[in-house]
């Protein structure tokens, strides 16, 4: 038996994220760029190494290259450890049957000997698709204070959007007694954010229960919580009042990069006191040249500007020739834009190219209306794409 582990925290990221429609083609959600320089799984991964949580299963499924490649060793996060660090834990063959994670529970089941490994007292549960800062050993401190079977994290939401949510209801000690997936009439605006501390001992019970149950969809929010609240166990909601976005549109996408701008930005990446950690190539610092306009931007190494950015936050190793307008857009890595291009409103996936005198979108009057271009695609001379459009091929001149 290893050395034991307080607490191990395994990170679900296998997810397709079908919403993200053209920018998760070749890549699963977690691995989409975020905030000129990150994975959108820097953020659960960073928060994980500055709570001192050392220990990370990464579940991985769909379209898993980028991701595995990307995570590598765990260095870039403190998580290259001889005992614990971050172990990529995609399906697998067993003796008798090979099986995709039929649901989030089931993922976790299939690797509940990594878990059991490290003897660990408590087990954290996130998701790979959120973009927020949060002290996980706050969250256990707590977790033990109240000395329940489970804790899970909440964010109080807007009432009007409460019904997108599953609602965690509570008594006047934050006990739960009632978790509604997605009511049309919530009791409560305290939505549950996917981060769960449960006692490893009784994870282990209602997750072999809910796997010999044929009739299971096999998902925390659908069984495993219903299950435990059926069964009298306490369980307890944690109140977070940070920034927390679910990323899993093409608008909330769009506007949590926004959220990063401005002199007091909604999520600010600039805190020394809590870093977030990314893999990046070694880029020269960024260029820009002399009748070069920036107003409120973002811009991340190696970049070369000669053009015009308002309100936009640009990737790695980006060239933006003269006279080339972006306004309002989020632009990633290796994106090349030719001269006189124009560019509003937008998501620019990596690699692609947007030729001379090309307009890419228009002024959004909703989130809506954000045009997308896929990676590795080109956009030809003198070629318009309307403001909401999907491009994921090339469009000639």
């Amino acid at each position: 038996m290893l050395n034991k582990k307080e607490c191990v925290a395994m990170l679900l990221a296998g997810g397709q994220g079908s919403r993200l429609y053209a920018l998760t083609n070749t890549v699963a959600k977690p691995a989409v760029s975020f905030g000129a320089k990150y994975k959108i799984i820097d953020f659960p991964l960073s928060n994980c190494v500055n709570s001192d949580i050392d220990t990370v299963g990464v579940l991985t499924q769909y379209q898993p290259l980028v991701l595995n490649e990307y995570i590598g060793n765990g260095q870039p996060w403190d998580l290259d450890r001889t005992f614990g660090g971050v172990h990529i834990l995609p399906p697998y063959q067993g003796k008798t049957t090979t099986n995709w994670y039929k649901g989030t529970a089931n993922a976790i089941y299939q690797n509940i000997n990594f878990i059991k490994m490290y003897d660990p007292e408590y087990v954290l549960i996130l998701s790979g698709d959120h973009i927020y800062r949060m002290d996980y050993n706050q969250m256990l401190e707590y977790h033990k204070l109240k000395g329940g079977e489970a804790t899970i994290a909440v964010i109080n939401v807007d009432i009007k959007e409460a019904s997108r949510f599953g609602i965690m209801n509570t008594n006047a000690d934050l006990s739960i007694y009632e978790f509604e997936e997605k009511p049309a009439k919530p009791k409560s605006t305290s939505a549950s954010m996917g981060i769960y501390i449960f006692n490893a001992k009784t994870l282990y019970k209602y997750l072999e229960e809910d796997e010999n149950d044929p009739n299971s969809k096999n998902d925390f929010g659908k069984n495993i919580i219903p299950n435990m609240l059926n069964d009298g166990l306490k369980m307890y909601a944690y109140p977070f009042r940070g920034y927390w976005k679910d990323v899993g549109t093409i608008e909330s996408l769009w506007e949590a990069n926004m959220d990063l701008l401005g002199k007091e930005p909604k999520f600010d990446i600039f805190d020394k006191s809590w870093k977030f950690y990314s893999r990046n190539e070694p880029y020269p610092p960024h260029f820009i040249a002399d009748g070069s306009v920036l107003d409120n931007c973002i811009l991340a190494s190696g970049s070369y500007v000669e053009g015009k950015i308002i309100n936009s936050v640009i990737g790695q190793n980006v060239r933006i020739k003269s006279n080339a307008i972006i306004e309002n857009s989020v632009i990633c890595d290796n994106v090349t834009i030719e001269e006189n291009a124009i560019i509003k409103y937008s998501i620019v996936a990596e690699g692609t190219i947007i030729s001379e005198n090309a307009i890419v979108g228009e002024n959004a009057q909703s989130q809506k209306e954000i045009t997308v271009i896929a990676s590795n695609v080109t956009i030809g001379k003198n070629v318009k794409i309307a403001k909401g459009s999907m491009i994921e091929k090339d469009v000639e001149e």
